[in-house]
């Protein structure tokens, strides 16, 4: 009896050994990290070869080959950025360095045949800063779901979003300037070729961001080069159109000339010889959106307002919508009191031909409403109109259900950790006069994330609207639809009712109460 007993226990430690490695067209991966709620964790997978020296701003190109056993239990490098006071970014991985194209996966599956739906998601910053190592993005929750979730670095800012005329000479797609859209490419590329080997279904991929991650979804739907790649897509604040539309490949190459002539660098070749710390020194810029998408004539070969309206963009179903005080009142009023006057002065500035409409949109008439008014435009400008145009777009022409929503539920204060020294940075202050959920607000909410962030006192409510969110979440990635047993009913976005679900304690479904004023909006953005 002996002998059959010692094969059995040999054969269990070959399965258990075997279940921790993972061969994927580069090679072998190994993860040491113990399975927690039967989710394994493979992290810092490179995905295409490490974007220096002649590589850099080059298109990324296939990651090596490796012999042997490549160990898996650390995140990659982040990209290269600044984070500046205040900032709320959160890292788990190494210092930032250029070489910082790897993943990250999270699956619940035991083997390769289970052919899970697949998550990638895709993190914000406004092109200048993040990571797939911050916590807010930690797949694992979504994975105890029954979903193979994955995180993925882009290239940011200067090395992300960087054009120049010997760029675009030398490219064999005769473009430059969109580095970190082609790396999010490359990284759902690796998925169709890998992802099974972790359990996941190639067919079944579900793209989704936050602000910038959400602006790259409306990209990567509409780009030529990834729109095959994906089953559903998730958008979080955010589109490439609207307030925040692709800049020209002249413009963005203009831009890089200048950039370099300032920086003492006469050559491509220069550029290359210079290190990352002094292309960040002398090249990054200020703060903002310097470096941000073009229209580079190969993965943006038009505007997206154009591809959506012809029809061409990935026809999957797209989950999509905003927050409540994606600005605030300040981004229209200034330091100036909210009275009826000042509102219709800055309206008068902001739309002079196009005031008397908007100001019939947004009437108010006393200092609460200005408050709310100046609140709800602010946050359209900057960021709700866009998303709402994407939504409304792909409902003419997608093809597929639309589900929007408008999430309401600010987060809690802010709790000072007891270990300063060794605690997460303090979140960015909010505006100064909040009057809803701020920019990002929702993210720990979606992904489940609240127990593994400590800086903010969740309370019971928080729990429940996290639920809700990540219930929605969960059925759509699974199967294009949000909804399912125990949740409120969410209704696809379509005429006549326009239906959206307003996300809070308690959620519920509406018709659509800001579509009037995003179509008086409309003439001011047309065609962006």
């Amino acid at each position: 009896m002996r002998l059959p007993l010692c094969l059995s226990a040999c054969l269990l430690m070959t399965t258990l050994a075997a279940a921790d490695r993972v061969t994927i067209d580069a090679g072998m991966l190994e993860s040491t990290s113990p399975p927690v709620n039967g989710v394994r964790v493979f992290k810092g997978i490179p995905f295409a070869a490490p974007p220096v020296g002649d590589l850099r701003w080059r298109e990324p190109q296939p990651a090596p080959k490796w012999s042997g056993v490549r160990k898996a239990d650390e995140f990659g490098p982040r990209c290269m950025q600044r984070t500046g006071p205040g900032a709320d970014y959160w890292f788990r991985g190494p210092a930032a360095s250029e070489d910082c194209l790897y993943l990250n996966v999270w699956t619940p599956a035991k083997s390769a045949r289970e052919r899970l739906p697949v998550l990638v998601y895709i993190y914000g910053g406004g092109f200048q800063n993040g990571d797939g190592s911050e916590p807010r993005y930690d797949g694992a929750n979504m994975a105890s779901k029954g979903i193979v979730a994955l995180t993925l670095n882009y290239r940011l800012g200067v090395f992300g979003f960087f054009a120049h005329p010997e760029l675009t000479a030398e490219s064999p797609n005769r473009a430059s300037g969109n580095q970190g859209f082609l790396d999010q490419a490359a990284a759902l590329q690796w998925v169709q070729r890998n992802i099974a080997q972790f359990g996941g279904d190639p067919k079944r991929v579900t793209i989704a961001g936050e602000s910038a991650g959400s602006i790259s979804v409306s990209a990567l739907m509409a780009s030529p080069v990834s729109k095959s790649l994906i089953a559903g897509a998730i958008g979080e604040s955010g589109a490439l159109i609207s307030t925040l539309p692709p800049r020209s490949l002249a413009d963005t190459e203009k831009d890089g000339q200048q950039a370099a002539s300032a920086a003492g660098a006469d050559s491509l070749k220069a550029l290359r010889a210079m290190t990352s710390d002094q292309i960040m020194e002398k090249l990054a810029g200020g703060p903002g959106m310097r470096y941000r998408p073009n229209l580079d004539g190969y993965f943006l070969p038009k505007t997206l307002a154009e591809i959506f309206a012809a029809g061409q963009q990935a026809k999957v179903p797209l989950l999509a919508g905003s927050n409540t005080e994606e600005s605030g009142a300040r981004g229209i009023l200034g330091p100036n009191d909210p009275t009826p006057e000042n509102f219709a002065s800055a309206i008068n500035k902001l739309y002079p031909a196009h005031a008397a409409a908007v100001l019939k949109a947004y009437a108010a008439s006393t200092p609460e409403q200005v408050l709310q008014a100046a609140t709800d435009l602010a946050s359209a400008r900057f960021i709700g109109h866009g998303t709402w145009k994407w939504g409304e777009l792909h409902m003419q022409t997608g093809g597929k259900p639309v589900y929007r929503y408008m999430y309401a539920r600010p987060r809690p204060a802010y709790t000072p950790p007891g270990q300063p020294a060794a605690a997460p940075p303090a979140p960015r202050p909010g505006p100064s006069i909040p009057r809803g959920a701020a920019h990002s607000a929702e993210i720990q909410y979606a992904m489940g994330n609240l127990p593994i962030d400590p800086r903010y006192a969740w309370t019971p409510d928080d729990y429940k609207v996290s639920e809700t969110l990540q219930g929605y979440f969960v059925n759509f990635i699974k199967t294009g639809n949000p909804n399912g047993p125990g949740l409120p009913q969410w209704p696809a976005y379509t005429s006549p009712g326009y239906q959206r679900v307003r996300i809070d304690v308690t959620t519920l479904a509406e018709p659509e109460p800001e579509r009037a004023r995003y179509l008086t909006l409309d003439a001011a953005f047309a065609n962006r």
